[in-house]
């Protein structure tokens, strides 16, 4: 199931035009999932945008968050369990990079 869930959420994040969409294996570095999916928006109107296809897309295959954080602000976090998705405005996401973070612990 991850990676046809990872497939699909890939999908929805490219179909509303995502920027930078990059996926992390993190299995080996945490517990706290196996993948990170990180995107950017052009704005927080965007961000939600694509916070909201993904959801809803997923919602009619009965596939539910465990949680969403940060809805209305710069960096929306949706917990699918073993995929973590990351919807950052540009701004904010070059703030956190936690890319370089993740890839720096992998070595």
């Amino acid at each position: 199931m991850n990676k046809e869930l990872l497939e699909k959420i890939l999908y929805l994040l490219e179909d509303k035009k995502a920027i930078n969409i990059e996926t992390l294996d993190i299995s080996n570095q945490t517990t706290l999932a196996d993948y990170f999916i990180i995107a950017s928006g052009t704005s927080n109107t965007h961000i939600k945008a694509l916070a909201d296809n993904v959801e809803e897309n997923l919602k009619k295959e009965k596939i539910y968050p465990n949680k969403i954080e940060g809805y209305n602000t710069n960096w929306i976090l949706i917990d699918y369990g073993d995929i973590v998705v990351h919807i950052f405005t540009q701004e904010e996401r070059q703030n956190y990079n936690i890319e370089e973070l993740y890839k720096k612990n992998k070595a």
